[in-house]
């Protein structure tokens, strides 16, 4: 029997609402699932990717990871992961740092044998590269095998990965497929296999109202499942509160309905959303997030989807433009380039006199890579892409937008870094 936590999605350094306490709550999730995992005495810890939200992490990120991988270390509990499309660099990986630190294993085509559970592992690929890919795996002699994967697959919300494909044409009869890059928990049984993602740890996303968790799986012929090899149990973890206040406003119903709303709430250290809807008044955003700001919560956001006539709703986080700015340029759907082009010229860390010749290096470095300069119209499939981290409040994950995109490429031209600053590979290797 083999019994291991299956994790993902923990987007370690999201500074979610510009918050240095929500990128403290990131790591802090981690850390709980960590600390279950020594408790338990789980045989092993697997991540399905996305371990950091950003490839080159903060300096604080890194070594916060590093320290909770040390306890997991010490404690005898291997980590196994995959790279997600947050992370994923040309180069080498962080993940690949902590092989080399003996924290963490990277899995692939060779099997990984824990107990008696051989565990392989398939980093995110592009929607443009998969075509190209064979799912030829090594030879294993254990009594269960597992594929540890990064990507939407199929039957879950979003999917462009056809799972039956990969289990046909793969050389391994896998007992089950651990995923991650869909934040929203679930499983499902194809040819046979078990299919699950664990969720997210930490709300990266207003959409992702449900309670945070990971799973517990265990490979076992007496499962508690019956006949079932594989059983998935899935627990919660304890996380930020988040408080949803819809505002239905009736006629002649302005901002007191609205604060009246929200004081029905406990906001204590909360991340507050509210809704507003309805033919009510006008109402400022600004004071009911000030308001609810002062009764006890953490971050209060105000979308009034009253406030532009369109077939498309549009937020104004009026208490965050930058933050309004960076959603719009996002939901225009351009290239990895061009988001990475609209970041350098944005980014308060690359001086006015050296935008041109960053912007070139950039561009340049990318060049290697023809799927950089193409738009998510081009590439994103019919479905949306679960995975975008999104501060809007209104659940705009599921917009069309692609998340695949990273628009922080290292070319060491930007490095500024002590303790808060990024970080690339390059540093490291």
């Amino acid at each position: 029997m083999t019994r291991v936590i299956h994790t993902g999605d923990t987007h370690i350094g999201y500074a979610q609402y510009h918050s240095p306490v929500r990128r403290q709550d990131f790591l802090d999730a981690f850390g709980a699932v960590v600390d279950d995992a020594i408790d338990d005495g789980v045989d092993a810890v697997v991540h399905a990717g996305d371990l950091f939200h950003d490839r080159r992490p903060a300096l604080s990120d890194l070594m916060g990871t590093i320290r909770v991988l040390r306890r997991l270390a010490d404690a005898g509990v291997p980590f196994l992961a995959v790279v997600g499309n947050h992370e994923a660099a040309r180069g080498g990986q962080w993940l690949d740092l902590f092989e080399r630190l003996d924290l963490a294993t990277r899995l692939g085509d060779e099997p990984v044998t824990v107990d008696d559970t051989a565990f392989y592992g398939l980093d995110h690929v592009p929607v443009s590269r998969r075509d190209e890919l064979a799912y030829d795996f090594g030879s294993h002699d254990a009594s269960y095998a597992a594929l540890v994967a990064h990507g939407l697959f199929e039957p879950f919300a979003h999917a462009d990965w056809d799972t039956e494909t990969v289990l046909e044409e793969s050389d391994v009869d896998f007992d089950a497929v651990l995923l991650g890059d869909n934040h929203t928990p679930g499983r499902a049984e194809i040819a046979d296999t078990w299919v699950t993602y664990p969720g997210s740890t930490e709300r990266a996303s207003a959409s992702e109202r449900e309670g945070r968790g990971y799973n517990l799986v265990r490979f076992d012929e007496a499962a508690a499942a019956g006949d079932d090899r594989v059983e998935i149990r899935r627990r919660a973890l304890e996380t930020r509160p988040f408080v949803f206040v819809e505002a239905d406003l009736g006629a002649r119903e302005g901002e007191p309905a609205v604060r009246e709303r929200v004081r029905q709430h406990d906001l204590t250290d909360a991340v507050v959303l509210v809704e507003v809807t309805g033919d009510g008044d006008p109402i400022t955003p600004a004071a009911v997030e000030a308001f609810a700001t002062d009764e006890g919560a953490l971050i209060a956001r105000v979308s009034d989807r009253r406030a532009v006539e369109t077939n498309e709703s549009v937020d104004v986080h009026f208490a965050d433009p930058e933050s309004a700015v960076r959603e719009r340029v996002e939901s225009m759907g351009l290239s990895t380039a061009a988001l990475d082009v609209d970041d350098t010229v944005r980014s308060p860390e690359v001086a006015d006199s050296n935008i041109r010749e960053t912007v070139k290096n950039r561009v340049t470095d990318q060049l290697d890579d023809p799927s950089a300069f193409v738009t998510a119209a081009e590439t994103a499939p019919t479905g949306d892409d679960e995975d975008t981290a999104d501060e809007s409040g209104d659940g705009s994950d599921a917009t069309g937008d692609d998340d695949r995109r990273d628009a922080n490429d290292p070319d060491g031209s930007t490095e500024t870094t002590p303790a808060d600053g990024q970080v690339s590979m390059e540093d490291y290797l």
